[in-house]
């Protein structure tokens, strides 16, 4: 589980990286449509959630009193549904800032990396208590890094749309 869950963390990782270098910083910072975040909303949103659980990962752990996978298949099952519509927490919400994308994309190379590190080297059955998470409450890193993954993996999925509508 361990090597799958960080090959798919580093694949998104490349995925994401991917798609925001897709964007010149004449574009990144557009609103594609009305109601839409900018590419760069998108990235300071997934850099916001990103960072946040990488706090949490290495901040105070706990050993698990429960399955420390019990919340890995419906987080994959409600991130990874685009047909649903989604409203994000106040705290990682983007501001209206334009952004600058050689900083955005190496920011999240950094936080991402420290994710991966966690991911390679920790025991990911720890439950994190740093955090609670809105609904779920405190999450295994095991949860919190595939919540990273399918979150990402939404957000890779709305960067690309808003690429689409900017072409």
């Amino acid at each position: 589980m361990k090597n799958d869950l960080t090959g798919e963390l580093l694949t998104t990782k490349k995925n994401l990286l991917r798609v925001l270098d897709s964007f010149d910083q004449g574009n990144i910072n557009t609103v594609p449509f009305e109601g839409s975040w900018t590419a760069g909303q998108v990235a300071r949103h997934v850099l916001k959630s990103a960072s946040g659980v990488s706090a949490a990962l290495n901040g105070f752990a706990n050993t698990a009193d429960r399955d420390p996978g019990k919340h890995l298949k419906m987080l994959g099952d409600i991130f990874l549904n685009f047909d649903i519509k989604m409203k994000s927490p106040d705290f990682v919400m983007p501001d209206d800032e334009p952004r600058d994308k050689a900083v955005l994309i190496q920011l999240l190379v950094e936080t991402f990396d420290n994710i991966v590190r966690v991911a390679e080297s920790e025991d990911l059955d720890m439950i994190c208590t740093t955090f609670e998470m809105p609904n779920l409450g405190f999450l295994s890193k095991k949860e919190f890094i595939w919540f990273t993954t399918v979150h990402t993996q939404r957000h890779i999925h709305q960067l690309k749309n808003i690429s689409d509508h900017l072409k």
